[in-house]
């Protein structure tokens, strides 16, 4: 997800993303959508295409940022000095998942957070707890837990 600078409105798909970390980990109604303190923490949010033509989803999946994601997720994924835990919203993101080791990091999966899609499917994003069962996890590792307040 792109930065959010305060005073600018908060798109909706980060909107039900902190709706869900308030309804599950307890966090305070944010007056901003700036992610900087999830940053700090070692949340990494990273879309599958990271750019698109305003309005057009998807309009940039052809231009190689798939390719590039994949890059990074494997890189991510080599990693031995500590376990990440991957939280993958959507169909896009549940496809990295066949290149992501589960002996050594965990996954956590759900619908994607936009308003189009947080309530559907079989595993929908509102309601999935992703937050606290991503601290849950750190917590079994001996890793600090997040603190999902912006």
């Amino acid at each position: 997800h792109r930065q959010v600078e305060k005073g600018v409105k908060t798109p909706p798909s980060l909107r039900n993303m902190v709706k869900e970390a308030m309804a599950c980990e307890g966090i305070s109604k944010p007056s901003h959508g700036n992610l900087t303190n999830w940053a700090r923490q070692g949340v990494l949010m990273l879309n599958s295409v990271l750019t698109v033509q305003h309005n057009e989803a998807n309009s940039h999946k052809g231009k190689g940022w798939v390719q590039f994601t994949d890059a990074v997720i494997h890189q991510l994924n080599k990693r031995t000095d500590r376990k990440i835990i991957f939280l993958l919203w959507g169909k896009p993101a549940q496809e990295k998942c066949k290149s992501i080791n589960r002996s050594r990091h965990a996954i956590i999966c759900s619908s994607h957070p936009s308003p189009l899609g947080a309530t559907k499917t079989t595993t929908p994003f509102t309601g999935s707890r992703c937050f606290t069962r991503a601290n849950e996890l750190l917590e079994s590792f001996g890793e600090a837990r997040i603190d999902w307040n912006l």
